[in-house]
């Protein structure tokens, strides 16, 4: 990689005003450092610097994926549609996978991920169990048709992404690889420099087993996350398991039928009753996958986890919500009054409505509610299940302590696949027995773009970015305030060949623009140490040195300014 550049020959496209477009702190930023320009929405350019930041990043990858054994490869951007008919997800996917047809009108897809493309890869190159186990790599653009682009890099249509992809005879081995990346992404967050968290994760429709979120801390990050902070225990909230609450000794009161005219929300409820809405329950009627609907009921106060519905047999996924007349042809009244006792559907009750005493609910009759409702003796054919979201508070699943929240962007995802795509491609080789058998797979994503954005996103201040070392567009930036004099330039090129010969990455600033410019454009570019020679200072024999995103100004001797860039 090219060490020094000069910021007069450079491509470097600052903007002084906030873009129209720019809607979190990344996007805004990245634009008016001169990193990326917009094509269309959810498409971007990448410019000199933005390009030199990520491939740092593909850099760092590179070493640690290859450091654990996995294999770069290259596959194409461009899949046909019968590798994806093959597994069954040409439909699962739905509108994010960008169809086309080529001229002899046979279906393509730009794709989006590459289990089919790399399965077929290992169904047709690898013979025999001896080159098992495998795990190979690649960095590669990927296409998602989002049907609403936005937050610049964190939710584009075009991105860089690296997906590895892993094959075994046995699950220990599967499951020493996606150690060996879990181990692989920790490390290379950790040398990237940022606050990260891995979290427990549901694998959508990539995957069927165990995975794992990495997710860098952001405030404006789309991802909540679950964590306990007195244990290791972090999840998703998709995926965090919400534990049946301690049973109450309150004793059950006689079930009561009360009359609540024009009562309709849990609130109103609430309200008419004089109680708190963790004391009501709430009945959801969705769509079923072998009955036509299901019930499912949770306390007042708590939200259902689609996620974890559309995990249930009788649920139909993704989750679907009746419509309101289908709603009163399968239950006799208004979704406002509905309720589980004596309800002709399979009912499904979260882990806290069903330990919930005493609780209200609908009558399934207009305008009236019952009290003293139990569920082991009102509703007893309920299947007792884990369906809500957890709130702060709640008690970890692990036992360490309380869970408590925080806002993430996820950067990259791994997964256990097992045979989910092995299986229906038929993807299968004899073991050291001779016994036929599926590989399993795993999978191991890492968003190089998205991971631009997401540190931008958690190391910025009001003036601009704050690049991590590992990974800034340079070392040093040297500001030269008064080029044209010709003892300011002979210790800006001295000390810019310098930091060449010391292997140290630096851009010069040789334009003839006013000091007040060159700072503030330095803070935007985010260049962790800066040089600046002045007419004033130098006249003394002195430079002036700072380290982006602290206050604190030493003035040096030019010779002593490589020392104090290496010494950090």
């Amino acid at each position: 990689m090219l060490l020094g550049m000069r910021a007069s020959r450079t491509l470097i496209p600052t903007l002084k005003e906030t873009p129209a477009e720019a809607e979190v702190a990344s996007h805004v930023l990245l634009l008016r450092a001169g990193f990326i320009r917009r094509v269309a929405g959810g498409l971007y350019t990448w410019l000199p610097l933005g390009l030199r930041v990520m491939r740092k990043i593909e850099m760092i990858v590179r070493e640690e994926l290859d450091r654990f054994g996995a294999q770069e490869i290259q596959m194409p951007v461009v899949q046909p549609a019968e590798l994806w008919r093959e597994s069954g997800r040409w439909d699962v996917m739905g509108a994010e996978l960008l169809r086309m047809r080529d001229r002899h009108e046979r279906d393509y897809a730009m794709g989006p991920t590459h289990e089919e493309v790399v399965t077929d890869l290992v169904r047709r190159t690898v013979d025999s169990y001896k080159e098992i186990p495998l795990n190979v790599y690649q960095i590669q653009t990927k296409f998602r048709d989002e049907i609403r682009p936005r937050f610049g890099l964190l939710r584009a249509r075009e991105f860089l992404m690296k997906d590895a992809y892993s094959f075994h005879l046995g699950e220990e081995s599967l499951e020493r690889t996606y150690r060996d990346m879990y181990d692989a992404y920790t490390a290379i967050l950790t040398r990237i420099g940022v606050d990260f968290r891995v979290v427990e994760a549901d694998s959508g429709t990539i995957g069927d087993g165990e995975s794992h979120e990495f997710q860098v801390l952001a405030e404006s990050g789309e991802d909540l996350m679950a964590y306990c902070p007195d244990s290791g225990y972090a999840a998703n909230v998709e995926k965090a398991e919400a534990l049946a609450p301690e049973l109450s000794d309150e004793s059950p009161n006689p079930i009561e039928k009360v009359e609540t005219p024009g009562v309709r929300t849990i609130a109103d409820v609430a309200s008419f009753l004089g109680l708190e809405s963790a004391r009501c329950v709430k009945t959801l009627i969705v769509r079923g996958d072998q009955v036509p609907f299901v019930a499912l009921v949770l306390r007042g106060d708590h939200e259902l986890n689609e996620t974890k519905a559309g995990r249930l047999d009788a649920v139909a996924a993704p989750v679907t919500f009746a419509g309101d007349e289908e709603v009163r042809a399968a239950t006799g009244c208004s979704v406002g009054s509905i309720g589980p006792v004596g309800l002709d559907l399979p009912v499904y009750a979260d882990r806290s409505a069903a330990a919930a005493v005493n609780c209200i609910c609908g009558a399934n009759e207009e305008g009236f509610h019952l009290t003293g409702v139990n569920q082991s003796r009102d509703f007893p054919d309920a299947r007792v299940v884990d369906i809500r979201n957890v709130v702060e508070g709640d008690p970890s699943p692990d036992g360490g302590g309380k869970l408590a929240f925080a806002r993430g962007i996820e950067v990259g995802h791994i997964f256990k696949l097992g045979d989910k795509y092995s299986v229906p491609m038929r993807l299968a080789l004899q073991d050291g027995a001779g016994t036929e058998a599926s590989l399993i797979m795993g999978c191991y994503g890492l968003g190089i773009s998205r991971l631009v954005a997401a540190v931008a996103e958690q190391c910025h201040d009001d003036n601009g970015i704050i690049w991590p070392a590992p990974i800034a567009p340079f070392d040093a930036h040297i500001l030269a305030l008064d080029y044209s004099r010709s003892d300011v330039a002979e210790v800006v090129e001295s000390l810019y060949e310098e930091c060449l010969d010391a292997g140290i990455d630096v851009l010069l600033d040789d334009r003839d623009e006013r000091p007040g410019v060159k700072f503030a454009e330095s803070d935007l570019l985010g260049i962790p140490h800066r040089i600046t020679v002045g007419v004033r200072n130098l006249a003394k024999g002195l430079v002036e040195y700072g380290r982006r995103g602290e206050s604190a100004r030493e003035l040096l001797a030019p010779a002593e300014a490589v020392d104090r860039i290496r010494s950090g």
